[in-house]
């Protein structure tokens, strides 16, 4: 982790993230993810906030490219564990296996941004995955949208990656206004559910 707080796997995410999605766009904002700082990890703080204050005003896109850096960060944080690791964490069984992957989705969001915290609380087949401090978040006044997509598609590739299938949605958003940003995911789905019996 750098001085600024920001890790490598968030802004090397949004870059590749943007030059998927917006590939006419990519140079604009390499003004502020320079390939200079993306090496040497020495982006900051002001400029990933310009970067995220430009994607906002994309209009829904700012999603999809949030969407997508979390799947490429999930996928990066798992392919940097030793082979020892991802094995053992597959071979737990399942209940175990979802406790330690939402460590792993925890310790990812640390590794976004230094500032940063998440936590997970079980219940009834539910886990609720609360992120203090987004730094995608932080904005002056609310807006009508989750900011934090980031973290839920992270969570949902880091499960998904572990033979873990779920869909992680966004319950609350700090930066709608809400005191913390929470993801809901549903460990119990429609297909683990035997059918009922026809008479």
């Amino acid at each position: 982790m750098r001085e600024s707080g920001v890790g490598r796997v968030l802004v090397a995410s949004l870059h590749q993230a943007i030059g998927d999605i917006l590939p006419t766009r990519l140079g604009f904002y390499e003004n502020w993810l320079t390939l200079e700082g993306l090496r040497a990890g020495t982006i900051g703080l002001p400029p990933l906030y310009a970067v995220l204050s430009f994607l906002r005003q994309e209009g829904p896109v700012y999603t999809e490219v949030t969407r997508t850096a979390g799947h490429y960060a999930a996928e990066w944080t798992a392919a940097s564990m030793s082979s020892f690791c991802r094995t053992s964490i597959s071979r737990l069984p399942r209940v175990i296996r979802e406790r330690v992957v939402l460590g792993r989705a925890a310790a990812l969001v640390r590794r976004s941004y230094d500032g940063s915290r998440a936590s997970s609380r079980t219940r009834t087949g539910v886990a609720r995955v609360t992120v203090r401090a987004s730094v995608f978040c932080s904005v002056r006044e609310p807006v009508d949208h989750p900011l934090c997509v980031y973290y839920a598609s992270a969570c949902e590739r880091m499960l998904a990656l572990f033979d873990i299938k779920t869909s992680v949605t966004v319950e609350s958003c700090r930066g709608t206004g809400a005191d913390a940003c929470v993801l809901r995911v549903p460990f119990t789905s429609v297909e683990d559910v035997a059918p009922a019996e026809t008479p």
